[in-house]
């Protein structure tokens, strides 16, 4: 054993209670191999008022205090069950406790401003090519790590059936194993405990930092850690040969979480929501042909889990090559979307370890609490102030039409520009001082002395540092970043919650949009629609678009001048605010909202001029874009979009359209997707697509990747029934309720209806 000094970046960070104290266990990768640091004799921490009484604990008097301006003592317990025990009779007894639901990894972490990288200093011993250290020294570190990742698919009969294969897939290692064929669908336990047992092997073997996956938590290592349980083999895949375990969220809303130890498990649907791609359908066929190009090997067939048996009867080979390419895909979407980049860039911002998802209020209390006891003071627990809503974002009244030239126009960053102009900050709220920023409701903020202002400023400098290097990545998870701030101050999940905080963003928000507004109009222009942190304004048409471009340009610098001069003026402090030209629409379209003369919210569509000259649509709200409208009425929409706002003829193409359903030659396109959120069973009142998934399910058909988790129906003269089996197609429905509406949105604007020139034609082809 030796003494050394190493770099790193968490993996996992977990706590336990033992006789003489915590003990934490972090573990690293870094360029040495992983690394496994554990602390012993820890002890767990809440914080109370002075005037409190507490029963337990080892209390010590701290130069801190509350937001109302008490002292504070610090209480410590040798485990976190007697701290939490101490801190519920407290709360019982009518104190407050402060702090004490932090978990003590988080505490651990934040309070050595450990944000991922961390630099370990102590002794160290190699145990089976692990880096072992006890109670090392610990500081923050730069480090970024190149994870080693290893791609789990499996291949099961049916949920609750055995598995029939499994496949791994990482950079030069693949394997896939399958149970020897035998009757379902009860195999050989002995031939899938085989499997089970070399899957565990393989895994130590590679020895990954992160296990990927398509819903690999909630499936795949679900599946996998209760047929071992079955059949007597430890969930044994986490490094030196540590048990596994999957902790099942509570409905179907929860999250759930896999305890790997000394392995991160990064799931591909979750991870790319993280990352803010977005995708119509989240199964592995449709996100890997969206981004890579490419599907699965074989064309399954509606029903895959028969597909699957079959292969597994009668060509083992093709399924073990369906298997492995599904590992494939999820591995190769990752490389593609920079999904392992994005939360390692994520976890370097946040501190987040990299498995967690959503997270910003944690990470919020990762950034902020040290800063805030530095500063001598602490904040209380989760929940301790009633919840109050705050005002959203500001929505401005559309006029509806079909418009030329109307330049776009949004304030970058504005929740967060608003943060730091006007110092809206939990602290400076707390001790405002003499001569405070105003806010709304009440509130008043020092003008200097915030927290909050300056991690965003640090942020913002950041983000541009990322997009100079055009480092896509990182730019994408401060933006992340910076805009959850707002939506964390204003839920009452947040320990710094008040409504004076969200209100003195929102509030703001609403007179900047509407000052903005006013100064357009007070120019001669007219304000078509505006929404939060966005303006749509009708230009004069008879600008050609050179100088409709150029007019937007010169219009954009001088609202921030107005906006520089005005906050100055005013308030006397610095505006961030920047407003943008954003694009000019050459055609514009803002529709009524549906049986109404008044406009619609959040809804319009147009036509723009793209970096390489050709024209582009744009579509925003409408029915083309939303995935609970059926593919007919989406493209259909899209096309007649395209030819108004070019000019082309469209009636007599909107007719034979119509007559082309009627002869079931777009029957492809009237397919409704819908995503089940919970058991068929558990459903009070039943939709259409649940209604399918109960005759789809007394068929004892499932669907793909997760079982029954999307549904894919037809509307019929009997009503929704599945597509792997249905009557006779009802297309006066598809034409009613999903043609019609879809092109009115267009046609309203025109002085004219589906009704009126398809309507009136039924004769022609019924």
């Amino acid at each position: 054993m030796s003494v050394v000094s190493l770099e790193g970046f968490i993996l996992t960070a977990e706590w336990r209670d033992m006789p003489r104290g915590l003990e934490l266990t972090l573990w690293a990768s870094s360029a040495e191999g992983p690394v496994c640091a554990t602390f012993t004799q820890q002890e767990a921490v809440m914080f109370v008022p002075r005037t409190v009484e507490t029963k337990t604990g080892r209390r010590v008097p701290r130069a801190l205090e509350t937001r109302e301006g008490a002292a504070v003592d610090a209480v410590y317990f040798t485990s976190q069950r007697a701290m939490l025990s101490e801190a519920q009779h407290v709360r019982a007894a009518g104190g407050m406790t402060l702090e004490a639901d932090l978990k003590p990894t988080n505490r651990f972490l934040m309070e050595r401003f450990i944000n991922g990288g961390v630099a370990f200093t102590g002794v160290a011993r190699k145990e089976a090519g692990v880096t072992v250290m006890v109670n090392p020294k610990v500081a923050p570190s730069e480090y970024t790590p190149r994870l080693k990742t290893l791609s789990l698919d499996i291949e099961t009969d049916g949920w609750d059936g055995p598995v029939l294969s499994v496949a791994l897939a990482g950079d030069g290692f693949e394997r896939v194993f399958v149970v020897p064929a035998a009757p379902l669908p009860d195999p050989l336990p002995e031939g899938e405990r085989g499997v089970l047992r070399a899957t565990f092997a393989a895994i130590s073997e590679f020895d990954p930092d992160a296990l990927l996956g398509w819903n690999v938590v909630d499936f795949d290592l679900r599946v996998l850690e209760l047929r071992a349980t079955a059949l007597g083999i430890p969930f044994s895949i986490g490094r030196r040969g540590a048990p596994a375990r999957v902790l099942v969220g509570e409905n179907a809303s929860s999250v759930s979480i896999a305890r790997v130890p000394g392995r991160v498990v990064l799931d591909g649907v979750a991870t790319l929501r993280n990352a803010s791609w977005a995708f119509e359908r989240y199964s592995l066929e449709h996100v890997a042909q969206k981004l890579l190009g490419r599907g699965k090997k074989r064309e399954m067939h509606v029903d895959a889990l028969a597909e699957i048996r079959r292969m597994y009867r009668e060509d083992q080979a093709a399924l073990a090559a369906y298997n492995l390419e599904d590992a494939r895909l999820a591995k190769d979407i990752f490389e593609k979307a920079e999904l392992v980049e994005f939360v390692i860039a994520r976890a370097k911002l946040t501190g987040l370890l990299l498995d967690r998802q959503g997270g910003s209020v944690a990470a919020f209390d990762h950034l902020y609490l040290p800063k805030l006891h530095r500063r001598g003071f602490v904040a209380g627990d989760v929940g301790d102030r009633p919840p109050i809503a705050s005002p959203g974002g500001h929505v401005l009244d559309s006029v509806p039409g079909l418009y030329t030239h109307v330049a776009s126009f949004d304030f970058r960053s504005l929740y967060p520009s608003i943060i730091r102009t006007f110092q809206v900050d939990p602290l400076a709220l707390w001790r405002p001082g003499e001569d405070p920023v105003q806010g709304f409701d009440g509130a008043q903020f020092a003008r200097t002395g915030a927290l909050l202002p300056v991690l965003i400023t640090h942020l913002h400098e950041e983000r541009n540092r990322a997009r100079a290097s055009n480092n896509e990545t990182l730019s994408r998870a401060i933006k992340i970043l910076m805009n959850s701030f707002y939506g964390v101050l204003g839920t009452a999940g947040c320990r710094f919650f008040d409504p004076k905080l969200a209100s003195s963003i929102t509030r703001r928000g609403h007179e900047i949009i509407e000052r903005s507004r006013a100064f357009f109009e007070a120019r001669g222009l007219k304000v078509l629609y505006g929404d939060t942190d966005s303006l749509f304004v009708h230009l004069d048409a008879s600008l050609d678009e050179t100088a409709a471009v150029a007019a937007s340009k010169r219009l954009a610098d001088e609202v921030n001048t107005f906006w520089k001069e005005t906050i100055a003026t005013e308030h006397r402090i610095e505006s961030h605010l920047e407003l943008r030209f954003d694009a000019l629409f050459l055609k514009f379209l803002m529709p009524t909202m549906r049986g109404s003369s008044v406009g619609s919210k959040k809804r319009y569509a147009g036509l723009t001029r793209a970096g390489n000259g050709a024209t582009q649509l744009v579509i925003r709200g409408l029915e083309a874009v939303r995935t609970d409208w059926s593919p007919l009425a989406r493209t259909t929409q899209t096309e007649l979009l395209e030819r108004v706002f070019s000019g082309q003829p469209w009636e007599s193409w909107l007719l034979e359209l119509r007559a082309r359903v009627l002869r079931g030659e777009l029957d492809d396109q009237l397919v409704y997707r819908k995503r089940l959120r919970r058991g068929v069973d558990d459903y009070a009142n039943v939709p259409p697509h649940v209604k399918a998934a109960r005759l789809q399910q007394a068929e004892g058909e499932e669907g793909d990747d997760t079982p029954m988790s999307e549904v894919e129906y037809l509307m019929t003269f009997r009503g929704p029934e599945p597509l792997s089996h249905h009557g006779p197609i009802d297309y006066g429905h598809y034409l009613e309720k999903q043609l019609a509406p879809a092109v009115d949105v267009v046609l309203g604007q025109l002085g004219t209806s589906y009704e009126r020139i398809a309507g009136s034609q039924l004769e022609l082809f019924d």
